[in-house]
């Protein structure tokens, strides 16, 4: 079992869930972005411990336990399974310091916010 970050990340690309991955298993897309390959993050599914550490870090709740996939969201788990398929498209996602080696954070979404990106990939929200 592994978690799977779905298409809930497009474009947000937070890195709260990098910073608590214990074994840096959170890769970023390096090639451009396509229908196939979305600007977001990806678990790698081999590499993933299952701990859970990142599923409450996503401000968009977009990382799900692979076994707890919303129906709408099935194919994101082969989705992130590209980085392990194509690992030159890849690089392990780091997070952003500033110059005292603080973490960057991007502000979090409101709930309306967090809403209407589920409700535009399929799901209630």
């Amino acid at each position: 079992m592994a978690y799977v970050i779905t298409r809930l990340c497009t474009d947000c690309l937070d890195l709260g869930c990098v910073d608590v991955c214990p074994v840096e298993c959170i890769y970023r897309l390096v090639d451009e972005p396509s229908d196939l390959l979305p600007n977001m993050l990806y678990i790698h599914p081999t590499e993933c411990i299952n701990c859970g550490a990142c599923e409450p870090e996503c401000p968009f709740e977009a990382i799900y336990e692979d076994v707890e996939l919303p129906a709408a969201r099935f194919d994101d788990a082969r989705v992130n399974g590209l980085c392990e398929e194509r690992p030159s498209a890849f690089e392990v996602a780091r997070v952003p310091l500033d110059e005292h080696g603080r973490m960057i954070h991007k502000p979090n979404p409101d709930e309306a916010a967090v809403a209407a990106n589920k409700r535009r990939w399929g799901l209630e929200g």
